[in-house]
C-alpha cells in the first residue's frame, strides 16, 4: 500500500513513529520530526525523517546508520516497509475498518436493535448468492477481521471467487471466534503456554503477553477410567479414583483457568467436550460488545467437527496450532473445496442413524474428501433431528474432511430451544443469519449454490450395519457380518484379517468366572461399551439402547457376567432423560450402569479386563472382540487384549452384549434362550421408530438441559477444594511426573534458528499404510515394560498408579518415552514382528524405539521416518509430532499425510515430504537401511510451498520427493524452529 502525501497522512506517521519510539526500536529524538514534510513524496518523507532526527553516532536498533548519506537509498527503502506496516496498524487502530461501509444495524421485531453485523448482501456481489454457506463463514470472517495487515481486502476477494480460486489451493487467513479443549489436549497447551511465559520472562520481556486473545473453552472430559462396572456406585466410585489419578493434572488446569484470561474450564464429571458443546457451548451467533457474528470454533479434539450439525463452523487442529490462534494469530489454510452431498428420502423403520454415518463415512471415503468440507443439503434434511445430523458431522475425520457442515435452519432452531437457549437468543441467532444469508429456509425456493463435486444418498437405502475389524470405514451390512468374520478369520494379517488357521476357528478357551464356568471363543466379546460423543448426544440411540434392554429383559435374556459391560454419558442430560423414561433400569439389569460422564472407551480408557477373561484370551491366542459406540476402533487402541473391535450404534451394542459374540447372523440365528425356553431373535428386541420416537418425544425436555448446565459451572465438591496458586507463572515440580516443563524454547534467541536440510540420517522406522497418530502416540494404557513404565518405576510411581498415556500429556519426558509405544505398530525393519521396537541400523540391535533414538540422538545422528499413505490419521494428536521431535526426527517421508497431522509436523519443525504418486519405500527399493540426505535449501526464501526436493542415499539411490510445507505461513514457522518460537519472536516484536 503506498503511503499517501496527504496532511492525514502526515499525522498517520507523525502518530505511527512516535508510537514506535515508545518500543525503544527508534530514538526519542523522533517526536521531532516535522510533519509538513510529508507533503512530498514518500522518498522525501523517509530523507526527510532521517535528517530531522539528530542522530548520535550510535546506530539504530534496526542497524541503520543515520548519518551516512552514501547509504542513505538503502536505509529509506528499509525504512519504507516499517511506515507501510504501521499505516496499516493505525489505519486499523483508528477505526479506518476496510469494510466499514457494510457494517449494518440489525433490528429488533419490537424495536431497538440486537447490535450491528458486517453485511454480506451490503457487498453487492451475486457471486457471494452462490457461495455454499460454510464459505459464507469464512467470508464473514475475512470481512469482520480485515485490517489489511493480518487479513487483507485481497483474502476477502479470494473467497467471493470462491468458484474460481478454491481449485487453484489458495491460501487464506480465518480467525476462529473461540477454542475448544479437552484435558488431555488442554493440559499440554496450558504447559505450553506456561513455558511460553518463562520464556518471555527469560528474554526480559512482559510475559503476560502471553494470554488467550480468544475465547477458550476446555472440558475435562477424558480422565474416566471404566474401573468399576455393573455398580449403582460406579459413577462416585470411578469419580473418586479418577481425582486420585489425576489430582495434579487438575490443580493445573484450575491454576491456568485462573492465572490466563478469557478461558473457561468445565469441571471433570461434566460430560464429553463434544456434547457440552453442542447442548451448552455452541453460541450459533456471537453478540460482543455490540456486534454480531457466526460462532466459529477451532478444537484440539478431531471431533470438534461434532458442533458443524448446529451450524456453528468447527473441525480440530493440532495443539501447537490452537495455541497460536488463541494468541490471536490467524490460522493460514488453503481456501478448501466443498463437497456438496444431498440427502433425499427418509431412513427405513428401525435404521439409525448411526447407521447413516457409517454409510455415509464410506460413501465420503471412498469419494475423496481430505481436507474439503462437506456440505449437506436436500429434502431428506428434514427428516433428520440435530442430534442424528451432530452425529454425522462428528464422524467427519473417519471420512476424512474438515468439516461436515449442515447449514442452520428450522430443526437447529429447535434444537436451541430444547437445549435451553432464551428465546430471545434463538431470536437473535435467526434474526442475524436471515439478514446475512446464513440461514436455510426450506419452505422458500432454494438458489443452487455452487459445489466442487456432488454427492447424493437416499436415506431409505441405508441398512443395518457396524464396522471394524479395525478401521471406522470397513463398514460391514449386518446381514453380512457372520461371512465378513469369517473372512477375517481366513485372511492374512490386516485391516481385515487376522489369519487363524482353519483348524483352529472353533477354539473354545474354558475358565472359572467367579466360581462359575465360562468360555471364550474367536469373537466372544469381552467389552461392551455406550460411549463416545458420536452416539450419546442422539437421544434417539441412547432411548433405543433402553428399549432392547428393556424388551430383552422381559423375555429373560440377560448379558453374560464376564463380558465389561459399560454406559459413559455424554452429560447430565442423557442420565436425566433415561431416568424419566424408566428405561435406566433395564440397561442396569443388563450390566449397563453408568461408569462416569466423558470420553471412554472409545479413547482407550476401558480399564482392565477380569484376570481371568485376560488370562483365557491370553494364554488361547483367542481373537477376542470390543463392540462399541464410538467412532475410533483402530488396533490397539479400544484395549489391547481386544483385536477385534466394531463400532456400533448403542442399540447394537447391547444387542451383541446379549449374543456373546461377533460370529452370529441376526436374521438367522437367536440371541438366546428365553424364560419360556423359547428361542429369541434380534427381531424380538428390536425396537420400532416410531417406538423410538414416542420416547423421545415423553422423555427428553428442555428443564432437564437447563438444571444440568445450570449445575456445570458451579463444579463439583471435589473440584471446588482444589487449592491453587495465584501466580501468573508457574512453579515448575522437577520431581513430578504428570507435570514438566519441556525443553522447546531451551537456549532460544531472538534470530531465528532458519531453514536447514538433513544430511546422512539414518531410518528411524519404516512404515506401511494407514500408521494413526494411536499408533504415533498412543492414548491409552502404558504397558509394564515399557520404556515409560521404566521412567515411571524408577521415580517410585507403582504400576497401579502408571494412569495413561493420555492423562500423562502434560510431562515431555513421559511422552517422549511412549513416542511409536503402541503393541501393534508394524515395523518394516523389524521384518514382520509386531510391537513397539525397532532396529538400530548401526549396530543391528533391537531396541524399543525410544531407546534407539537416544542412541541417534546421543551420537549425533538425525532420523528420518519412512511410511505409507494417510500417515497420522486419526485423532488430531499434538504429541504425535511433538515425541517425533523429542525423539530427534527431522523428517517424515510418506505416501501421503492426514491433514491435521502434516500441520502438527510443521508446527514442531519437522519437515514433511510426499513421495511422488505411484512411488513409495518398496517401488524405489528403500529398505530403511540407508542413510538419507535431504537437498533443502539453508535459505527460506530459495524454498516454496509445494516444491520438490532431491533425496539421496548413502548406497547411490535418488528419488524426488514433495516438501509439504503448504503456505508461505509454514514456511516462516519452519525457518522459526517451529510455531511456538514464531509466535514468541512476534509477540516481542509488537
Amino acid at each position: 500500500m503506498p503511503i499517501s502525501a496527504s496532511s492525514s497522512a502526515a499525522s498517520l506517521l507523525r502518530g505511527a513513529l512516535s508510537s514506535y519510539t515508545r518500543t525503544r526500536f527508534f530514538p526519542s529524538s523522533l517526536r521531532n520530526l516535522n510533519p509538513s514534510l510529508v507533503n512530498r513524496s514518500h522518498r522525501s518523507v523517509a530523507s526527510a525523517a532521517v535528517r530531522s532526527f539528530h542522530c548520535s553516532p550510535s546506530r539504530w536498533s534496526h542497524r541503520l546508520d543515520c548519518r551516512s548519506p552514501l547509504s542513505l537509498r538503502a536505509q529509506i527503502r528499509a525504512f519504507h516497509p516499517i511506515i507501510e506496516r504501521f499505516q496499516r496498524k493505525f489505519s486499523s487502530m483508528a477505526g479506518e475498518h476496510p469494510f466499514k461501509s457494510v457494517l449494518t444495524s440489525l433490528p429488533k421485531p419490537g424495536g431497538g436493535e440486537f447490535g450491528k453485523f458486517y453485511s454480506l448482501p451490503a457487498l453487492n456481489d451475486p457471486r457471494i448468492d452462490k457461495l455454499p454457506y460454510s464459505i459464507r463463514i469464512l467470508l464473514e470472517s475475512a470481512v469482520r477481521n480485515c485490517d489489511n495487515f493480518q487479513v487483507k481486502k485481497e483474502d476477502v476477494e479470494k473467497i467471493i471467487d470462491w468458484e474460481n480460486t478454491s481449485p487453484k489451493q489458495v491460501e487464506i487467513p480465518f480467525k476462529p471466534a473461540r477454542v475448544l479443549l479437552q484435558d488431555f489436549t488442554g493440559v499440554p497447551a496450558v504447559v505450553d503456554l506456561a513455558c511460553m511465559r518463562d520464556a518471555m520472562n527469560k528474554l526480559g520481556n512482559d510475559s503476560k503477553k502471553i494470554n488467550p486473545l480468544v475465547k477458550v473453552d476446555l472440558v475435562i472430559d477424558h480422565s474416566v477410567q471404566v474401573d468399576v462396572t455393573r455398580s449403582e456406585n460406579a459413577v462416585q466410585a470411578n469419580m473418586e479414583l479418577e481425582f486420585q489419578r489425576n489430582k495434579e493434572r487438575f490443580s493445573f488446569l484450575k491454576w491456568g483457568s485462573n492465572a490466563f484470561h478469557n478461558m473457561l474450564v468445565v469441571p471433570p464429571g461434566s460430560g464429553i467436550v463434544h456434547q457440552v458443546n453442542l447442548e451448552y457451548l455452541g453460541r450459533v451467533v456471537f453478540n460482543t460488545d455490540g456486534v454480531l457474528y457466526p460462532d466459529s470454533v477451532v478444537g484440539t479434539d478431531s471431533h470438534t467437527t461434532m458442533i458443524d450439525g448446529l451450524g456453528v463452523a468447527g473441525w480440530g487442529v493440532g495443539g501447537i496450532e490452537a495455541e497460536a490462534a488463541m494468541l490471536g494469530q490467524p490460522m493460514s489454510m488453503v481456501l478448501p473445496g466443498v463437497v456438496g452431498f444431498k440427502l433425499s428420502g427418509k431412513l427405513r423403520n428401525g435404521v439409525t442413524a448411526t447407521d447413516l454415518v457409517l454409510t455415509a463415512t464410506q460413501i465420503l471415503r471412498k469419494h475423496g474428501v481430505v481436507g474439503k468440507f462437506v456440505e449437506f443439503y436436500g429434502g431428506g434434511m428434514s427428516e433428520l433431528s440435530l442430534a442424528d445430523r451432530a452425529t454425522i458431522a462428528n464422524m467427519s475425520p473417519e471420512y476424512g474432511a474438515t468439516m461436515g457442515f449442515f447449514p442452520v435452519d428450522h430443526v437447529t432452531l429447535q434444537y436451541l430451544k430444547l437445549t435451553g437457549r432464551s428465546d430471545e437468543t434463538v431470536a437473535m441467532i435467526e434474526s442475524y443469519l436471515r439478514a446475512n444469508k446464513m440461514f436455510v429456509d426450506y419452505n422458500e425456493p432454494q438458489q443452487d449454490r455452487v459445489y466442487s463435486s456432488y454427492l447424493e444418498l437416499n436415506l431409505a437405502e441405508v441398512e443395518p450395519c457396524i464396522s471394524g475389524p479395525k478401521r471406522p470405514h470397513d463398514r460391514v451390512p449386518l446381514k453380512e457380518m457372520k461371512s465378513d468374520w469369517k473372512s477375517c478369520l481366513n485372511n492374512k494379517v490386516g485391516f481385515k484379517g487376522f489369519a487363524v488357521p482353519e483348524e483352529a476357528h472353533g477354539k473354545v478357551a474354558n475358565f472359572s468366572f467367579q466360581g462359575q464356568p465360562a468360555e471364550l471363543r474367536h469373537g466372544s466379546v469381552v467389552i461392551a461399551a455406550i460411549t463416545s460423543c458420536t452416539n450419546t448426544s442422539n437421544p434417539s440411540v441412547m432411548l433405543g439402547a433402553g428399549l432392547v434392554a428393556k424388551k430383552a429383559s422381559e423375555l429373560g435374556l440377560q448379558v453374560k457376567p464376564w463380558i465389561k459391560t459399560s454406559l459413559a454419558p455424554g452429560s447430565g442430560v442423557v442420565t436425566k432423560y433415561l431416568l424419566q423414561s424408566g428405561l435406566q433400569e433395564y440397561l442396569n439389569k443388563q450390566g449397563f450402569h453408568i461408569v462416569g460422564y466423558g470420553c471412554t472407551t472409545c479413547i482407550g480408557n476401558s480399564g482392565e479386563l477380569d484376570e481371568s477373561v485376560a488370562s483365557a484370551i491370553s494364554e488361547n491366542d483367542i481373537i477376542a472382540a470390543a463392540v462399541l459406540s464410538g467412532n475410533r476402533n483402530f488396533e490397539g487402541r479400544v484395549h489391547a487384549l481386544t483385536r477385534a473391535n466394531y463400532l456400533a450404534s448403542p442399540p447394537l451394542v447391547v444387542a451383541y452384549a446379549l449374543a456373546g459374540t461377533v460370529d452370529i447372523d441376526f436374521d438367522k440365528e437367536p440371541i438366546g434362550t428365553g424364560k419360556d425356553g423359547k428361542s429369541i431373535f434380534f427381531k424380538d428386541i428390536w425396537p420400532s421408530t416410531r417406538e423410538v420416537a414416542e420416547a423421545v418425544q415423553s422423555s427428553v425436555l428442555p428443564d432437564m438441559f437447563r438444571s444440568t448446565y445450570q449445575a456445570i459451572t458451579k463444579g463439583n465438591p471435589t473440584w471446588n477444594q482444589l487449592s491453587v496458586p495465584s501466580s501468573t507463572l508457574y512453579s515448575w515440580d522437577p520431581n513430578s511426573t504428570y507435570i514438566h516443563e519441556p525443553p522447546y524454547f531451551k537456549n532460544m534467541t531472538m534470530e531465528p534458528p532458519g531453514a536447514h536440510g538433513v544430511k546422512d540420517a539414518y531410518c528411524l522406522l519404516n512404515f506401511g499404510d494407514s500408521i494413526t497418530t494411536d499408533h504415533i502416540s498412543p492414548a491409552g494404557s502404558i504397558h509394564k515394560d515399557s520404556p515409560a513404565a521404566k521412567f515411571l518405576l524408577e521415580r517410585g510411581v507403582e504400576c497401579k498408579d502408571f494412569n495413561s498415556y493420555g492423562s500423562r500429556r502434560g510431562n515431555d519426558e513421559v511422552m517422549a518415552r511412549g513416542t511409536f509405544a503402541n503393541i501393534r505398530l508394524v515395523n518394516k525393519l523389524l521384518n514382520g514382528e509386531v510391537g513397539p521396537k525397532t532396529v538400530h541400523v548401526p549396530t543391528g540391535e533391537k531396541l524399543y524405539v525410544f531407546d534407539a533414538a537416544m542412541r541417534y540422538k546421543n551420537a549425533g545422528h538425525d532420523t528420518i521416518v519412512l511410511a505409507g499413505a494417510e500417515y497420522g490419521s486419526g485423532s488430531s494428536r499434538d504429541w504425535a509430532a511433538k515425541g517425533p521431535m523429542l525423539l530427534g526426527v527431522k523428517a517424515v517421508i510418506a505416501k501421503s499425510f492426514e491433514r491435521i497431522h502434516r500441520s502438527n509436523l510443521v508446527g514442531m519443525g519437522i519437515i514433511p515430504l510426499c513421495f511422488k504418486s505411484g512411488e513409495d519405500a518398496d517401488t524405489l527399493g528403500l529398505t530403511g537401511r540407508e542413510r538419507y540426505t535431504i537437498d533443502l535449501p539453508s535459505k527460506i526464501s530459495d524454498i516454496r510451498p509445494g516444491q520438490d526436493v532431491t533425496v539421496t542415499t548413502d548406497n547411490g539411490k535418488s528419488f524426488t520427493c514433495t516438501v509439504r510445507f503448504d503456505t508461505e505461513v509454514e514456511l516462516a514457522y519452519f525457518n522459526n524452529g517451529g510455531i511456538l518460537p514464531y509466535v514468541i519472536r512476534n509477540l516481542i516484536k509488537q
